[in-house]
């Protein structure tokens, strides 16, 4: 039996019949077309599916769809404004914070939690907020850098 639920997904509202049982992750790639969400271990230990559920980062592979009725999500997708990229996103390209880029939507929007709550974290409070957040590729150097490069307004 399938569920109504109406929500706001980068600055758009929708409204959709999801089964009870559908994941976040699923309804958002599935449903709505938003592939820059990611679904890596579907157990909320790496982080690739991470949006932002009424600002606040969350696992979207351990959110049923059903609990996201009546919030607002924020993806990837939804960070640029105008065509111009989130400082975010220019800092994770101009500091080489990405190889492969699987994790990095999720690395992004988990560091955009962190920005929105504390503007000038240290490199310290960037690392812990990063911690639920994995990447396979790197050593994290410059993922944190992008970070702190953003916060600094872009300077790295």
């Amino acid at each position: 039996m399938a569920t109504r639920i109406d929500l706001e997904v980068n600055g758009e509202r929708h409204e959709r019949d999801v089964e009870p049982r559908q994941l976040l992750v699923h309804f958002l790639r599935e449903e709505l077309g938003l592939t820059g969400t990611n679904v890596g271990c579907e157990t909320s230990l790496c982080g690739a599916c991470t949006v932002l559920m009424d600002g606040q980062a969350v696992k979207s592979c351990t959110q049923l769809a059903v609990q996201a009725d009546g919030t607002s999500i924020t993806t990837i997708e939804g960070l640029q404004t105008n065509g111009e990229y989130h400082p975010l996103q220019q800092a994770f390209w101009d500091c080489h914070g990405l190889q492969c880029g699987y994790c990095t939507p999720g690395m992004i929007l988990a560091a955009a939690d962190l920005l929105e709550r504390n503007a000038s974290p240290t490199e310290r409070e960037v690392r812990d907020a990063l911690k639920g957040n994995l990447c396979r590729c790197t050593g994290y150097h410059n993922i944190v850098k992008s970070v702190l490069a953003a916060a600094a307004g872009g300077e790295s």
